[in-house]
């Protein structure tokens, strides 16, 4: 199994639309990607720490756990370009992508 975890870093002029981004566009997400073997997604808003009052450095995290890289690969060749065209309606962050291969 892979995981993929899209960051979106803090900034200071950051624009980010929870509501949207919960109720369009993971759904948007889930849809196009369940048939390629996403198993699931989990979604961290940052908080601040460790310090009281400092910003957390991402203001989101999304989880996501595929069941191969190859599906996760041939599902977003097919949807990429619908689902990156989306996030300016929720962000104007630039997001971060890591893809990782589960060991536990």
């Amino acid at each position: 199994m892979i995981r993929l975890v899209v960051l979106y870093p803090n900034k200071p002029d950051a624009r980010f639309d929870f509501d949207y981004y919960i109720g369009t566009h993971i759904p948007l997400f889930k849809q196009r990607m369940e048939p390629f073997g996403l198993l699931r997604v989990e979604i961290d808003r940052g908080v601040p720490g460790p310090a009281p009052d400092s910003p957390p450095p991402f203001v989101t995290v999304a989880l996501c756990v595929f069941n191969s890289p190859e599906n996760f690969q041939k599902g977003f060749a097919s949807h990429a370009q619908e689902i990156v065209a989306d996030i300016p309606n929720f962000t104007n962050i630039q997001p971060q992508i890591q893809i990782s291969e589960m060991l536990q």
